[in-house]
């Protein structure tokens, strides 16, 4: 396949634009609010930026880079120059980094994935329907309206087929039409429709009796009473009305010596229906009124909730722009949160263990995992098993398994959901090194590459290949899935990246533009972008749909024989290790540096950013791993 880098210019400005367009929209006002971070009124006078002319994407001499120690201790000044304007776009991210008021960890008695309430509950269901009709209703979509009604609501059929019945039960009633009332009855109108039915059936015997058409009385007395005699008002009900068969009048027996006639029993029995219909509809259905645009305010408390949950609050109300994510608070860190000491040999990968990220885990040269407590820094765990240096960790997106690989031949999985530390399944690999592993979005399955070339796909709970994927000249560094679990995109040391199909085992796209090893690969959460980092001395965004670079992220070093990996943090920025002991991160609209994070003594191997947590975690040659958040004490950039 063609190098991608032969695009045209008006196909790069079209992609630009397209990756410009979804990062732009800013959950907040650009405005700067009254209390703000002293640095913001001002941001032009604090923050040498560099002029935003055609060698905006070069990287900067790090002289103009302000960054931020463990201590946050200012650093030497930059070169003097007078400041220039800052474009929209950035003064907006760092106006929006700037507002954020760090609140903390919300812990949460009660969380809205424990069964609040059941969706398949048949109220439920019909609740949601109502409020999305409601809404169609209200926007001015009527035809999909009826649409939904028609194919969804199938409870409103029914309801007014049940109406129907209840209102020729009425007139049976009122008529005397006895074998229309058994017919409906068996129709099962009400839970107690077998009381009313004996109401019925001995309102019919009654007639009989009244009319003396004993023959008839006597057999309906013993098919239709008799199994029914459970049913009976008073003891001895029943009693009475085998008397009656032999008494002259209906007020010979004494339950119903105050029985007033046939028609006024009919509408009193009628009465009787109607009253049991309503007392079991409102216990059935309760009230089906619903509020002014219930739906509308059901999202806004949803979202509301997920500002309130959220570890940095905005000063300024947020304004958000998309339903599909939940909202995360955009940070740019200034300062280290905590340092996880322990390791005894360099750490090689960081990850958040989950969505949540309440834990992070790391592998060591040491031959060992840690896991820590975000939070406190505490150590929760050593994973130990493996008899070289830990290469990378993964962890399923619920969080429960854990998955390591090692310059052993293996990888490992490793059950924390029980908090245990011994290993739950190993995986033994071809010759070599286990460079990378990730989990399917599914948890079900994961991919392995490493130095014998070959990516591999597991099934965990078989413990066995299901799949392999041959293709690269040289080792594979980094093996990932696309958002929607289809596709195996793979890193090598032969420069390349390619796209497999999980199905057929194809490889369907090559990427071939890097000019030297491919160390990390990443894609964005729609799956539409990918992030590649290579020992060229760049990491690159690439348009997965067009199979076309869109910019490349400098200034970091990666040149040597080390694995440096660069990843999405959000949709706004990128963050990557380096060399030179920084933790870069970019604005991935643009490709200029926002930040660089001082405070490893060697070389950053790696980075990850957690939404949940609102926190980034580098790990380092040093023996440690970091976290990075925005601290309101520290300036915004080191001077």
């Amino acid at each position: 396949m063609s190098e991608l880098s032969n695009s045209t210019p008006q196909q790069q400005s079209d992609s630009h634009s397209l990756l410009e367009s979804s990062v732009l929209a800013s959950p907040v006002a650009v405005i700067t609010p009254v209390g703000a971070h002293p640095e913001v009124a001002n941001v032009e006078e604090s923050i040498v930026l560099g002029r935003e002319d055609s060698s905006a994407s070069a990287p900067r001499p790090s002289s103009e880079i302000k960054s931020c120690d463990a201590s946050g201790d200012p650093g030497a000044q930059p070169t003097e120059r007078s400041p220039t304007p800052l474009d929209q776009r950035r003064r907006s991210l760092l106006t929006i980094a700037a507002n954020q008021v760090h609140i903390g960890a919300h812990e949460h008695s009660i969380r809205p994935t424990e069964g609040i309430f059941n969706a398949q509950e048949e109220r439920i269901r019909e609740d949601i329907i109502r409020m999305i009709v409601q809404y169609l209703h209200d926007e001015g979509y009527h035809a999909s309206k009826m649409t939904v009604l028609d194919e969804a609501n199938v409870k409103t059929y029914e309801r007014e087929e049940r109406q129907s019945d209840i209102r020729r039960m009425r007139k049976a009633v009122l008529d005397g039409d006895w074998a229309e009332v058994d017919r409906l009855c068996t129709k099962t109108l009400m839970k107690n429709h077998k009381s009313f039915l004996y109401a019925a059936y001995k309102q019919q015997y009654l007639e009989y009796i009244e009319y003396r058409e004993i023959q008839k009385a006597f057999t309906h007395l013993n098919k239709r009473l008799k199994p029914l005699e459970h049913l009976q008002t008073t003891p001895n009900e029943f009693k009475d009305l085998c008397y009656l068969l032999t008494g002259k009048s209906v007020h010979d027996a004494p339950s119903f010596k105050n029985w007033e006639g046939i028609g006024p029993a009919r509408e009193k029995l009628a009465e009787h229906f109607q009253n049991m219909v309503d007392f079991e509809a409102t216990d059935r259905e309760g009230s089906v009124y619903v509020p002014p645009q219930r739906l509308l305010t059901m999202l806004r408390q949803a979202v509301a909730y997920q500002i309130e949950s959220s570890r940095y609050h905005p000063r300024i109300a947020p304004r958000v722009t998309t339903l599909l994510e939940d909202y995360h608070s955009l940070i740019i860190p200034n300062a280290v949160r905590s340092v996880f000491s322990g390791h005894k040999g360099n750490v090689k990968c960081v990850e958040f263990i989950g969505e949540e990220g309440l834990s992070i885990v790391s592998g060591s040269s040491d031959n060992t995992c840690r896991v820590w407590d975000t939070e406190t820094g505490e150590c929760q765990a050593v994973l130990e098993g493996h008899t070289s240096r830990i290469w990378d960790v993964a962890s399923s997106k619920n969080g429960s398994t854990l998955a390591s690989a090692s310059g052993d031949g293996t990888v490992k999985l490793w059950d924390v959901k029980q908090n245990k530390t011994q290993c739950s399944s190993t995986f033994e690999e071809g010759s070599g090194d286990v460079y990378s592993v990730k989990f399917h979005p599914a948890g079900r399955h994961i991919a392995t590459g490493g130095y014998d070339k070959i990516v591999r796909l597991y099934d965990i709970e078989r413990g066995a290949v299901v799949k392999t994927f041959a293709g690269h000249q040289l080792s594979v560094s980094q093996t990932i899935f696309s958002p929607l679990g289809n596709l195996i995109i793979s890193g090598s040391k032969d420069n390349t990246i390619k796209f497999w199909d999980i199905v057929s085992g194809l490889c369907i796209r090559t990427i071939t533009s890097h000019l030297g090893e491919v160390t990390s690969v990443e894609m964005s959460s729609n799956g539409t972008l990918l992030l590649s980092s290579s020992k060229d001395n760049s990491n690159r965004l690439w348009d997965v749909r067009m199979l076309r670079p869109i910019r490349k992220f400098k200034g970091h070093q990666n040149t040597s024989k080390n694995f440096v990996r660069a990843g999405f943090a959000g949709d706004a920025l990128v963050v990557g290790g380096s060399e030179d002991g920084i933790v870069y991160i970019w604005d991935a609209a643009k490709g200029d540096i926002l930040q660089t994070l001082r405070g490893h003594q060697g070389i950053v191997y790696s980075a990850a950013w957690n939404s949940r947590q609102s926190l980034f975690a580098s790990c380092s040659d040093d023996r440690t791993v970091r976290t990075w958040w925005f601290d309101q004490a520290q300036p915004l950039f080191e001077a």
